[in-house]
């Protein structure tokens, strides 16, 4: 197992990384403020995500230490306007989470509020804790959702999260679920967690990235554009080494190379 933090001078670290076993675990550690989005802290968890992708993790976990998973944007911070010159734009942040070809997977065991609605959005599989509560709050202090927008309209139809858009009032993980915020509610996140990335490890590295192309792909193409590249896609794989070693295994009744227990 390689574990690590990202910091610099005296400051301590509010965000840490550990891998083992090709599965990065990015863990955000700033309870004092409930996970809150510091400049810090956004610029902590980019370097982590640096070092999932420098080790080619073949998925990245984001999990809490705290009774929070994320509070939002640290208001304290934002009233001090002080200098945002060494900062990372906290859609950087969102945006490799949803391009890095890896699956990633937020485990989340405690409330998400505001702008953690949209760190979390930004992770192909999110896995909830089933006493969690969720709000989006931004229009009780002024401002509107903006930026986090974008993860989360992609996953949840407009109609489907207007009412907490207006009022800001919680709503819980069956709702969450239900719209399609979350893909899962369990009263085990870890548990869960674990199961989903034993599947993940059981399928092809390049498999997995590419069927997380086709997901956010596909929805955005002509119906004919679809067949047309999917279609080229489908001959190129199956003539590819890993389909090979795939079926290989397959007739031989035995696991396929890639697979940790093989």
């Amino acid at each position: 197992m390689n574990t690590g933090s990202s910091t610099t001078g005296s400051e301590t670290p509010l965000v840490s990384i550990s891998i083992d076993d090709g599965i990065a675990t990015i863990t955000l550690d700033s309870p004092h403020n409930r996970n809150a989005l510091s400049r810090q802290l956004v610029r902590e968890l980019s370097h982590c995500i640096d070092e999932a992708e420098a080790a080619d993790a073949r998925a990245i976990v984001l999990r809490h230490e705290g009774p929070a998973f994320c509070a939002g944007a640290d208001l304290k911070e934002r009233a001090q306007g002080s200098d945002e010159s060494d900062s990372v734009p906290f859609p950087n942040i969102m945006a490799r989470l949803m391009d890095t070809p890896r699956p990633t997977i937020a485990a989340v065991d405690g409330a998400v509020r505001a702008g953690g609605i949209g760190l979390m959005a930004s992770c192909d599989l999110i896995v909830v804790n089933e006493r969690v509560d969720f709000a989006l709050t931004e229009v009780r202090i002024g401002v509107a959702i903006a930026m986090i927008s974008v993860p989360i309209l992609r996953r949840v139809p407009a109609s489907r999260l207007a009412a907490a858009l207006y009022t800001g009032e919680s709503f819980d993980a069956k709702t969450a679920l239900d719209i399609g915020l979350v893909t899962h509610v369990t009263d085990d996140v870890s548990q869960t967690v674990a199961r989903l990335l034993e599947g993940i490890r059981a399928g092809a590295p390049r498999a997995v990235a590419e069927t997380k192309r086709i997901l956010q792909l596909v929805p955005t193409l002509e119906r004919d554009e679809a067949f047309r590249r999917m279609t080229k896609l489908s001959t190129e794989m199956f003539n590819s080494p890993d389909a090979a070693e795939g079926m290989a295994a397959f007739r031989e009744k035995r696991l396929p190379a890639w697979n940790p227990n093989a």
